[in-house]
């Protein structure tokens, strides 16, 4: 798997889950959302771990800067 995220679409995907991990645990969150949240929660950590998304891959995106030559 080649990487197609780039650090600032890593980091934002790391907060985002932070955050919402926190409005489950807290309560703020509840019930079928909070399974729903928590689900995306875990994905949006495990692509931004691995640098990889399959959604981005399957559309062709990629938000890692080129290299200047």
């Amino acid at each position: 798997m080649k990487k197609n995220m780039g650090n600032l679409d890593r980091a934002i995907r790391i907060i985002i889950a932070i955050i919402l991990g926190i409005l489950i645990f807290t309560g703020k969150v509840s019930g079928t959302l909070a399974w729903i949240l928590g689900i995306i929660s875990v994905v949006f950590l495990i692509t931004s771990i691995i640098g990889w998304c399959s959604l981005y891959a399957l559309l062709g995106i990629s938000t890692i800067k080129k290299e200047a030559k």
